[in-house]
């Protein structure tokens, strides 16, 4: 039985002291993290994208309950940083791993996804994600397009922000023209 340290009210032992073994937390806490990350990478890679009230209470609740699961109910302030610090490590090593090998790279950082191709949508696509033409036409308007045809190609990123490339009406005229003066040589 360890006896503890008081002074001035506070239980300076059972402060700085782990509970539990830092083996078991370190374990925890990387099984914890890389079960989550895997589970919001393939489940809520749209929501990713912004943050709103939902997403932040979300959040806030996932990590309520994997904090028992992580950590077993510590209670030193050394099994907290410990904690803290391994998922820290794995989400550095996760991006590095991205960064050095192709491979990882699309498991990290999803690849984007085509929704729309020269003003058609690519339903098949929208349905992986769950979004509809109405979210996707928002999209477009905020992004000052207010027509389907003016997209030439829309992508969900890997972030869940949606790109668009607008259609190039300028080009479109030209080459309907047959004119090939414009372009570039690199």
């Amino acid at each position: 039985m360890r006896t503890s340290f008081v002074l001035a009210g506070v239980d300076w032992q059972g402060m700085w002291m782990p509970s539990t073994s830092l083996l078991e937390i370190a374990l925890r806490g990387s099984v914890m993290y890389l079960a989550l990350f895997v589970l919001l990478r393939v489940v809520l890679k749209r929501q990713s994208g912004t943050v709103g009230i939902t997403d932040l209470l979300v959040v806030v609740l996932i990590a309520d309950a994997a904090q028992n699961g992580m950590a077993n109910e510590y209670r030193s302030i050394t099994e907290g940083v410990l904690l803290v610090a391994v998922i820290i490590f794995w989400s550095f090593f996760l991006d590095w791993l991205g960064y050095r090998f192709a491979s990882f790279r699309t498991l990290i950082h999803p690849p984007p996804l085509l929704l729309v191709k020269e003003g058609q949508f690519i339903r098949k696509n929208m349905r992986k994600e769950f979004i509809t033409e109405e979210e996707l036409l928002g999209e477009f308007r905020k992004q000052g397009i207010d027509d389907l045809k003016g997209v030439r190609q829309a992508f969900m990123e890997g972030d869940g922000h949606i790109s668009v490339l607008e259609a190039d009406k300028e080009g479109a005229k030209k080459k309907s023209n047959g004119s090939r003066s414009d372009r570039k040589a690199f």
